[in-house]
């Protein structure tokens, strides 16, 4: 039995320098690939950063490494473009999982409480924050609570690889 190391993703939804952090994810994903027996990359899909993930997880995969991975869309509740695309979805990732508290929360709020469940579950939460606001930094904050191993891509914290971000 493969052992599972899970990855979530949180960022905002737009982002400046869009070359240089698809390269950071590509190499970040690789690194992951090369150093764990088997990854489910956990994604959203509600801007820029998550589709950006998609792709680079995509992309790497494609390349040749797609044995000891999943791509997993977790949504925070069922939307009428999921509904409507269903067969184009199940194309694009390996799997795909509704909050378990959908229907039992506003939506509104349904994103950030996903976004709990994914950090909760995951071994590892990969970051892209611009700034110190927002769900993707609501997220953040909730995970450095729950002493979570981070990966940040943003540059305003200095890491090594796989461990908790330190100032500057």
């Amino acid at each position: 039995m493969l052992e599972t190391y899970t990855v979530s993703f949180f960022g905002h939804r737009r982002i400046e320098n869009r070359f240089l952090l698809e390269e950071r994810l590509t190499r970040t994903i690789c690194d992951l690939l090369d150093t764990k027996e088997y990854v489910e990359f956990l994604v959203g899909r509600n801007g820029e950063f998550d589709q950006l993930v998609s792709s680079s997880v995509r992309s790497v995969k494609r390349g040749g490494r797609s044995e000891n991975c999943c791509h997993t869309l977790v949504l925070p509740y069922e939307t009428a473009e999921f509904r409507n695309n269903k067969a184009s979805f199940y194309n694009y990732y390996d799997e795909i999982e509704l909050f378990s508290g959908f229907g039992k929360t506003h939506f509104k709020a349904a994103i950030q409480k996903r976004n709990r469940e994914m950090v909760d579950r995951s071994h590892l939460i990969v970051f892209y924050l611009e700034h110190e606001y927002g769900g993707a930094y609501q997220t953040y904050e909730y995970a450095v609570k729950r002493e979570k191993q981070l990966i940040r891509l943003d540059g305003f914290f200095e890491q090594s690889e796989f461990s908790p971000p330190r100032r500057r």
